[in-house]
């Protein structure tokens, strides 16, 4: 039983035409070419709405050739053997030019243009020295020895490392100048312009910049093998535990049984710079024999002998 009742205002029969919204706007979504009124389309909403379909026409026809790509590709790149794609680099590649010492270090307006070194007596740079004579091969070098007043008592073979200096040439026939200053600093030092350039800090970045004057060039996967190899001999092979310097003879090995030097078949800045490494890390481990014979062929090259003649 109800509590109360209520009476219905409006009878049965009474219609009542509800709004089917609150308010009404005109229709912008439109045919493009003209408005409700028959009028044309601003003619520059046309040209944004033409790029925009064919920027998306190509973004289409991007995600389906990637797409393609990705159903070739069965393996993750780091199954990936790039002995394959070096050799074939070496085949297509024409062969290295003198490299352009004017794009390089600059115009030098008839002034010699002089690489200073600064090198520590305690820890001879062997690679620089090795780099020293190839670039003699290559180019006319003025070679010079200098020792700072913050060393003394420097051994005879390093105030030695260019040979004898006898320059009978004057400094206008040379084509560069290489400045070796044996001083007290934690790292080697390089500059080729006084003036207007920092220092180039570390045996293995001043070791890249001379390589690069020998004109070689590289795809981006010999490049970045070769840059890998430069930094684990130096941070591993030189400066690492006896487990680090262990693994990294080990992919010595294994890099050497597939090719006569590390990256491909001619010597780059990491046998160099490998090399040198070994022979400096005083490492008690057994070196594996794919290594002593690279490092054979790299002590049969003439470049070598003066850093073998400091470590004698």
């Amino acid at each position: 039983m109800p509590m109360y009742k209520v009476q219905p205002f409006g009878g049965g029969e009474v219609q009542i035409d509800l709004p089917t919204c609150m308010y009404r706007l005109p229709n912008v979504h439109q045919v493009p070419s003209q408005h409700q009124d028959g009028q044309e389309s601003d003619p520059a909403l046309q040209v944004l709405e033409s790029r925009q379909e064919d920027i998306l026409k190509r973004l289409y026809e991007l995600k389906a050739a990637v797409d393609g790509l990705s159903k070739m590709i069965q393996t993750p790149d780091a199954d990936l053997d790039v002995t394959d794609i070096i050799q074939a680099d070496e085949r297509a590649a024409p062969a290295s030019n003198v490299a352009d010492l004017d794009f390089i270090l600059g115009k030098d307006y008839g002034a010699l243009r002089d690489i200073v070194i600064n090198a520590n007596p305690s820890v001879p740079p062997l690679s620089l020295l090795i780099l020293h004579s190839m670039l003699c091969e290559r180019y006319r070098v003025l070679s010079t020895v200098h020792t700072h007043s913050s060393v003394s008592n420097i051994p005879e073979p390093l105030l030695k490392c260019f040979g004898d200096q006898v320059h009978k040439k004057s400094r206008q026939e040379y084509q560069l100048g290489f400045t070796l200053i044996w001083k007290d600093v934690p790292k080697p030092q390089m500059k080729f312009s006084i003036q207007n350039m920092c220092p180039i800090e570390g045996e293995g970045n001043i070791a890249r910049f001379l390589f690069s004057l020998f004109g070689h060039s590289f795809n981006a996967v010999t490049a970045t093998l070769i840059d890998s190899w430069v930094d684990t001999a130096i941070f591993q092979l030189r400066e690492g535990s006896s487990k680090e310097k262990a693994a990294v003879l080990r992919a010595l090995s294994t890099a050497l049984g597939k090719s006569p030097w590390l990256v491909g078949n001619e010597l780059t800045i990491a046998d160099i710079i490998s090399w040198c490494a070994i022979q400096q890390s005083g490492n008690s481990t057994a070196i594996p024999p794919n290594v002593q014979k690279w490092m054979k062929s790299c002590e049969n090259l003439t470049s070598f002998k003066a850093a073998l003649k400091l470590l004698k």
